[in-house]
């Protein structure tokens, strides 16, 4: 069996030569130089060395083979309760915690971001691992240059908020938000350690 690393990297190398196979060629990717040939040769300009071009059945059949291993993965991560999905996103932990830069550079590392509900939906599908592993996490919020302001980590305001009764109440000094166990949230300091869940 794969190990998932080298799962996750041949999944990338196969979504990013999928659409050079299914058209014979790289996708609005030019030849390299040295490697593009004349049709008086022979060869299709968007022959790739060291790669031997797919059929469109050998294509199909890669394409099923992924979706399956994909599907088993998706399904073992569930089981284990460290994914969850809402709204098209895909939620997940590792089960750790960390502070929230720590927790924002894991999940950037991950290729995903911290957790940033944006409707109910999302915070219920974060709600799920705060209640599994009973204890609070750091959402993509961060106070604003205006005391007891929050805004999303790119700058926008909030469309959805679900703040504790008197809450946000740091007034400056607590520029993090958590979520508690029950779903709701608390202004709180950046240095606590909370469970990482991170958005894909």
């Amino acid at each position: 069996m794969l190990s998932p690393q080298l799962f996750h990297k041949i999944l990338g190398v196969a979504f990013f030569l999928l659409p050079c196979c299914a058209q014979g060629k790289p996708a609005g990717i030019p030849p390299l130089r040295g490697f593009a040939h004349s049709p008086e040769d022979g060869i299709d300009e968007g022959f790739i060395p060291g790669f031997l071009p797919l059929v469109e059945s050998e294509t199909e059949d890669v394409i099923r083979q992924l979706e399956y291993q994909i599907s088993r993965l998706e399904g073992v991560l569930r089981l284990e309760k460290m994914i969850t999905a809402s709204g098209g996103k895909i939620f997940a932990t590792n089960g750790k915690k960390a502070g929230f830069h720590t927790a924002l550079k894991k999940c950037k590392e991950a290729g995903g971001s911290i957790a940033t509900p944006r409707n109910p939906g999302e915070n219920d599908a974060i709600l799920y691992f705060v209640k599994n592993f009973n204890t609070y996490a750091y959402l993509g919020i961060k106070e604003s240059l205006i005391p007891s302001k929050f805004q999303f980590l790119d700058g926008t305001q909030l469309n959805y908020t679900n703040w504790h009764l008197n809450e946000p109440s740091g007034k400056g000094e607590e520029e993090c938000v958590e979520m508690y166990t029950d779903g709701t949230w608390n202004d709180k300091k950046c240095n606590q350690n909370h469970l990482i869940v991170c958005q894909f």
